[in-house]
């Protein structure tokens, strides 16, 4: 295991200078370290699949697990609606939404599940759900079951890109799916697409896609797992039918929460949460509710009880964005550092490897905090020891990337952090220069 020594650090600006936020002086980097609770032996460089969050905002969580153990009753049916509220508001103003349009649920996966378990089906049987070839593979299982148990009445049809590629490319391709579709007497009915995808770790344009949708009559369901707390969202300027995002990734909440988007005009057709609970308004008549009544919405209503679970991580969303304002400077600081971490460490990364970071002309694809680096092997060689280097980075480096193959090549994804500086990549390409030697050695072979 290599030491995780205290270096320079790039700062948001590029230097080594700090950044100021509200009085107090931070400075971004290994520094930063002492705000998470990560093992002192372990390098998280993979921000992105699992998040984290800063011991400050889980004090906050135990606390609000102490006053539910304390007085149950009163904490869970009166306390809690209030401090959801506040964290309802405190995420809109985020994302530049009304309040009264978005709720919190377990995570990205549960909220495009829900959307998707909502629809009503033409009879027809010419309904379809579009999506991208490079969807989160728990959503696209979520649109197979949606297909499988559909009675025939909703296909789906897979839009295929290759990175790297254009924005208008990505369009593009949606565009001719719908064409596609209407050809083959089908109607494209829902698309399913990500502001960041997973693997590769790419922005994807879903400004655009979502206009295309509007211009096709096609309904939006963006998946933001990858989203709020690492790009910039206008939920008011993008507008799209349905939108999600985990808060437990990249904005420091606790595991695990996500924030589910529906605008007024569309929540009529989300009767149900996942499972259905106290908050569901039969059509046979009403049913004895125990909780008490509040003056929200019926959609506001339904998410905020589904059964007794621990939703703490759902009270500390306000916490965990004033903590972001008032020590690390506030959105803007956090996005830029970040973004930029990602895109020169993966350059430095990529050096050392002797290979290239995966992005378009434009560079659209790698404005976020997420980069993919191509590894020194060909196909045959790393194809069946993908499993076997995950493992060893566990094993021998105490870190952990995840590796893919995308158009012919093998990538690893790292994920920028504001814990995390140059040197962390630097330390990364050497690690995997180390283990791709191994794969060319046979190391894997003999395990």
């Amino acid at each position: 295991m290599v030491p995780h020594h205290t270096v320079p650090v790039l700062t948001e600006t590029g230097d080594n200078s700090t950044s100021k936020g509200d009085g107090n002086s931070t400075l971004f980097g290994q520094r930063t370290l002492q705000h998470f609770e990560f093992d002192p032996s372990y390098r998280n460089l993979n921000h992105g699949s699992f998040g984290a969050s800063t011991r400050e905002i889980r004090k906050k969580l135990r606390q609000y697990q102490d006053l539910a153990e304390a007085r149950p009753d009163q904490f869970i049916r009166y306390d809690v609606l209030d401090i959801l509220d506040e964290c309802r508001e405190a995420v809109a103003e985020l994302l530049k939404a009304p309040t009264d349009a978005v709720v919190f649920v377990h995570n990205a996966t549960t909220g495009v599940n829900t959307i998707l378990r909502n629809m009503v089906w033409n009879d027809d049987c010419k309904d379809e759900i579009l999506y991208f070839n490079t969807i989160y593979g728990a959503c696209g299982k979520g649109i197979d079951y949606i297909v499988d148990s559909g009675l025939n009445r909703v296909s789906s049809r897979e839009i295929h890109i290759t990175y790297p590629c254009e924005d208008d490319e990505i369009v593009t391709a949606f565009n001719a799916a719908v064409e596609t579709s209407s050809k083959e007497g089908k109607r494209a009915r829902l698309c399913v697409f990500d502001t960041v995808s997973s693997l590769p770790g790419v922005r994807m344009p879903f400004e655009k896609i979502t206009e295309a949708c509007k211009e096709a009559g096609v309904l939006s369901l963006i998946d933001g797992a990858q989203g709020i707390g690492m790009i910039d969202i206008d939920i008011g300027i993008v507008d799209p039918d349905f939108f999600v995002s985990n808060c437990h990734k990249w904005l420091y909440v606790p595991r695990s929460c996500a924030v589910l988007y529906v605008p007024l005009r569309h929540q009529g057709l989300i009767t149900s949460t996942i499972p259905t609970s106290h908050g569901y308004i039969p059509k046979s008549g009403g049913r004895f509710n125990p909780l008490p009544k509040g003056n929200k919405s019926s959609f506001v209503n339904n998410f905020q009880f589904i059964g007794t679970l621990d939703t703490s991580s759902y009270l500390c969303v306000k916490d965990a964005i004033i903590w972001r304002k008032e020590v690390l400077g506030g959105e803007a600081k956090i996005l830029e550092y970040i973004q930029t971490l990602a895109r020169e460490g993966g350059k430095k990364a990529a050096k050392i490897l002797g290979t290239e970071v995966m992005d378009n002309q434009s560079g659209t694809m790698s404005r976020c905090a997420l980069i993919n680096i191509a590894l020194p092997l060909r196909p045959e060689e790393g194809s069946h020891a993908i499993a076997w280097m995950e493992k060893m980075m566990m094993k021998d480096y105490n870190t952990f990337i995840p590796l893919f193959a995308h158009n012919g090549r093998l990538w690893a994804r790292l994920s920028a952090q504001v814990y995390l500086d140059i040197e962390d990549f630097e330390w990364a390409g050497h690690m995997l220069l180390k283990l791709t030697e191994r794969v060319k050695g046979g190391d894997h072979t003999n395990a």
